[in-house]
């Protein structure tokens, strides 16, 4: 994997869809990372889970991500997604939504670090793929053997690991832990990701340097943001960083990122899944409640034009 930037895409389920990524892909997003799939659903032939995997006409490197606790599962699944056209496979270990964690899968696999290497193990035992992992921390606190555990995936034949510094019980509250992230990068000899609080340009080349970590991946800072890419590719070359785009260049975006997701979903399922995902490209500026008030009513690209239209007319007058 040989990204041209250091900073990459997280999955994030929701939102890191083929879309979003090819969008990325425009600011020179670097490594990108799938929605996370069911291994479970590939093994039993989901069709809806299936559509997660096309990765069709993407820029390497690209990811596919899995997330379950059975180690033949994932084996199983992992195969599937290979066979389907993933390149890489990675392993999530990081989900803390109930659904997933209380299942033991995501991050709840870190309350059995053993189960988690056998689960990193099956995986690499069935592909001939790259295979990396996403964790977390730890559940409610860091691990007490993080460096142990790293090391064991680094075993099982993991070839990267990224770090989101937090713990699944704070979610996404409290700052990350960098220091704890430079532990696992000491602990092992493969690539280590860095995870959590890149909010700014400047956060990009701090993260790096307090880690040690080969790259960092963008989660939330992300959203409504493809050209935060861009600056954080800047300020890691000590190169002007690019401004935010205006209000007439995030417009294009918007139609952009909406023509992009009906081509893959067709118009009914991406106007619905994009009321949550195209509020973002307005934070901060003149109308954006009014304009995610409006979007929560939108069921069609033309209906979303004309709600761009007006908000452009209200940054004009603003």
């Amino acid at each position: 994997m040989q990204p041209k930037s250091p900073f990459g895409l997280a999955p994030m389920a929701g939102f890191s869809d083929r879309a979003m990524r090819r969008l990325s892909r425009r600011y020179d997003c670097g490594w990108q990372i799938t929605e996370m799939v069911s291994a479970k659903a590939l093994v039993y032939h989901n069709k809806k889970t299936a559509g997660l995997l096309n990765t069709a006409g993407e820029e390497d490197p690209i990811s596919v991500q899995i997330f379950g606790s059975e180690p033949a599962i994932m084996g199983q699944g992992a195969a599937l997604a290979v066979a389907a056209g993933a390149q890489a496979i990675d392993i999530n270990m990081g989900c803390p939504v109930p659904k997933v964690a209380g299942h033991g899968e995501g991050s709840g696999l870190l309350k059995n670090p053993d189960q988690a290497v056998a689960v990193a193990r099956a995986v690499v035992n069935a592909v001939d793929v790259p295979v990396s992992v996403k964790i977390r921390l730890g559940w409610d606190k860091p691990l007490d053997d993080l460096e142990a555990f790293a090391a064991g995936l680094e075993a099982a034949g993991v070839s990267l690991i990224t770090v989101h510094g937090r713990t699944r019980q704070a979610y996404y509250s409290g700052q990350a832990d960098w220091a704890a992230i430079r532990r696992v990068v000491e602990a092992v000899t493969i690539p280590v990701y860095a995870n959590g609080d890149v909010l700014t340009p400047a956060d990009g080349p701090a993260i790096l340097e307090a880690t040690g970590a080969a790259g960092a991946l963008v989660g939330r800072g992300a959203l409504g943001r493809p050209w935060f890419f861009a600056q954080l590719a800047a300020a890691y070359a000590g190169d002007p960083i690019p401004p935010d785009p205006g209000p007439d260049d995030r417009a294009d975006l918007i139609l952009t990122h909406a023509r992009l997701a009906i081509e893959d979903k067709g118009e009914n399922i991406a106007m619905r899944e994009l009321r949550k995902v195209l509020g973002h490209y307005v934070k901060g500026l003149p109308g954006a409640g009014h304009f995610r008030g409006q979007l929560a009513q939108v069921s069609s690209y033309a209906a979303l034009k004309d709600l761009v239209a007006t908000w452009q007319l209200l940054q004009a007058e603003a």
